[in-house]
């Protein structure tokens, strides 16, 4: 798809969440005035604006992909999205409940009844219900396993055993198999038997009788090759396959890396057991940027932006309180130096410069310092020469924008060793900047912790602290 055709796929996505909010609020409105009214066919008139509106909305809604239906519903305060979802066709609502963000998720499944999260799942591939199985009530569950055949019960258990960031819990089991001693015309007809290929397929999965992977058949290879070739001539026999115990993570990379739609997951033992595809990877790595940046800012999960104040207090609270002790320590670095302040007003307004300066180098640094533990290119091997290199621009970045303050300080209040002490003020806090930018996401990571885990709070705090002990200090030493 171009960029245009995208743009064009979102603004129209816009203008129907437009168009169900006017909807919406029309009903609203239309309520209220028949509320008001009086008269033998109040009742009658109210009910049939109310129903015109939802068949409207409903119209609206059948209309849309189940993607762009709960984009929609993640966009709607609490009482339109429950007004919404009951709108819904009931033999979409497992497909929607894929698609919101786990936030939104909780809130329309505490609106369902167990008979309504029954249907919604019965139709759902093992994966699908693996992934909705940890938030539906214990009840439902066990009654929705005992719905299922021996080979699905068997399929959701093993991707319920593993953790939630290990390809075992991302695998689907939907794919196609086939032997490596048969003619590619035997696997066309095959293939012409099936009522529909699983989502994704680009390479069909070539085992022996016992299960164990051989190789792959691309698509590709299949369709331009002589029919009477054998798989064997054909197939690839050194695929990029998973173990299921494998970080989920390391996968995705491999899928950007390779450029891969599908690959196989197998056991210890090479035994082929379920495969991975790009839609999986893509909604993981997703998922995996929005908490990188949630866990940046200090937040523990993703919230429902229409989410109760409790909910949003208690997702919040930690780093806030956090964030107010070093508020209150940089605040006692000031104190100290208040006689300096009192004798030379000009450091009031200067201070702040450089402890903002500071902390945007220092979020600079442990951007970049995240996003290559990540990718996995920073190990105990090259640690060293990534600090130089990060000091080393701290450095240069503080001479050259520090002189530049210094000028401009030098300018405003006529003092040139004040310009000096602006210069070395903002070199050192940038130079304290990189080293931490490098240290705080290294120590978390070795504390077993998210690297990114309140790097951004904790990096403003130490150069807000640093910035104006080491500004007001080098004022107090040199100037007063």
């Amino acid at each position: 798809m171009s960029e245009i055709e995208v743009k064009k796929t979102q603004e129209s996505l816009q203008d129907r969440l437009a168009q169900v909010v006017e909807l919406l609020q029309r009903q609203r409105v239309v309520e209220d005035l028949t509320h008001r009214q009086e008269g033998a066919h109040h009742d009658r008139v109210e009910n049939l604006v109310h129903r015109q509106n939802l068949v409207e909305l409903q119209r609206k809604l059948d209309d849309l992909h189940s993607a762009d239906v709960a984009y929609i519903l993640e966009a709607l305060p609490l009482d339109d999205r429950l007004t919404l979802w009951q709108l819904v066709k009931a033999d979409r609502d497992g497909d929607i409940l894929l698609e919101v963000s786990d936030s939104v998720r909780e809130t329309l499944i505490a609106d369902m009844d167990d008979h309504e999260l029954l249907a919604a799942a019965k139709d759902m591939d093992a994966d699908e219900l693996a992934d909705l199985a940890s938030e539906l009530p214990r009840d439902v569950v066990h009654e929705l396993m005992e719905t299922l055949d021996q080979q699905q019960r068997e399929r959701v258990r093993s991707a319920l055993s593993y953790d939630e960031e290990q390809v075992g819990a991302l695998m689907d089991f939907e794919m196609v198999t086939i032997r490596e001693d048969v003619s590619l015309e035997v696997v066309l007809r095959y293939l012409r038997r099936l009522k529909e290929l699983p989502g994704h397929t680009d390479k069909l999965f070539v085992v022996d009788y016992d299960g164990v992977l051989k190789g792959v058949l691309p698509i590709k290879r299949l369709l331009v090759n002589d029919p009477e070739k054998q798989v064997s001539e054909v197939m690839a026999s050194d695929p990029v396959s998973f173990h299921p115990d494998e970080d989920a993570y390391d996968a995705a990379q491999a899928f950007e890396r390779y450029d891969l739609i599908s690959a196989p997951v197998v056991d210890k033992n090479g035994k082929l057991i379920g495969r991975l595809t790009i839609d999986e990877m893509v909604d993981l790595i997703r998922e995996e940027s929005e908490s990188e940046v949630l866990n940046m800012a200090g937040l523990r999960e993703e919230e429902d932006i229409f989410a109760s104040v409790w909910k949003s207090l208690r997702n919040r609270w930690a780093w806030l309180a956090i964030n107010l002790i070093t508020a209150f320590v940089a605040s006692r670095v000031i104190g100290l130096f208040e006689g300096s302040i009192e004798k030379l007003v000009a450091l009031a307004a200067l201070m702040p410069i450089v402890a903002g300066i500071g902390g945007n180098s220092g979020n600079q640094t442990i951007t970049m310092i995240v996003r290559a533990m990540a990718l996995d290119q920073v190990s105990t091997g090259n640690t060293s020469r990534l600090m130089r290199k990060e000091l080393a621009v701290a450095l240069i970045n503080g001479l050259v924008w520090g002189g530049v303050i210094g000028v401009v300080a030098y300018m405003l209040y006529g003092s040139w060793s004040l310009g000096v002490v602006m210069t070395a003020a903002m070199t050192l806090n940038l130079l304290l900047a990189a080293l931490m930018g490098v240290l705080i996401p290294m120590t978390l990571a070795k504390m077993g912790r998210d690297p990114a885990m309140g790097a951004s709070v904790m990096i403003t705090a130490m150069t807000d602290s640093g910035g104006f002990f080491i500004f007001l200090g080098l004022a107090t030493i040199f100037l007063l």
